[in-house]
């Protein structure tokens, strides 16, 4: 069992997500997360209140099996198939323990100095942690979709907007690191 606890190396991964989205394509269908919320909205009846919920949400029933799947085993994973450390290069972990106060780099999968349960008492945390999520939120609504839906789906089917998001996406995600993240810490 020691080979399943280590990443995967990218010829045994790449191959599986590929094969994953061409029976996708092969059956019609587009894969992402976002859009799973909308159905699950639908689902539950918001179609009375917002015409943009009004759609036929069970042909979609399929993709929130992808969710259930990528929870169920996202918490198998990391609770039985994992040893929870995150290989990250040391001139980062050293960077993090001494500028911004992460002690738990390369230790832990997520900080726990950000994403301890007892760490929801601090302004500080809970706030970033809500704006953070009502960002990703939003941008994946106004991006048409979600990073994985854009990356991995969109790119597949040579779609150019799905082009632009990622470009967008790792921008973002720079902007974020060298300029915002050391103004919140």
């Amino acid at each position: 069992m020691e080979w399943i606890y280590d990443p995967w190396p990218w010829y045994i991964s790449g191959p599986l997500i590929a094969a994953t989205m061409f029976a996708l394509l092969f059956t019609g269908k587009q894969f992402g997360m976002s859009s799973n919320l909308r159905t699950m909205c639908s689902a539950t009846g918001a179609g009375k209140a917002a015409d943009f919920f009004k759609f036929d949400w069970k042909k979609e029933r399929w993709n929130l099996t992808v969710v259930l799947g990528a929870v169920l085993g996202g918490f198998f994973a990391s609770t039985y198939l994992s040893n929870n450390a995150v290989e990250i290069n040391d001139e980062i972990a050293d960077k993090l323990k001494t500028e911004y106060q992460i002690d738990s780099a390369g230790e832990a999968y997520m900080p726990t100095e950000i994403f301890a349960v007892e760490n929801l008492n601090s302004p500080l945390i809970l706030f970033v942690l809500i704006a953070g999520g009502f960002m990703v939120g939003f941008g994946a609504r106004y991006a048409g979709g979600c990073t994985s839906g854009h990356a991995i789906s969109g790119l597949s089917n040579l779609q150019l907007p799905s082009l632009i998001a990622v470009i967008g996406f790792f921008i973002g995600g720079l902007i974020m690191i060298h300029f915002i993240y050391p103004l919140i810490f």
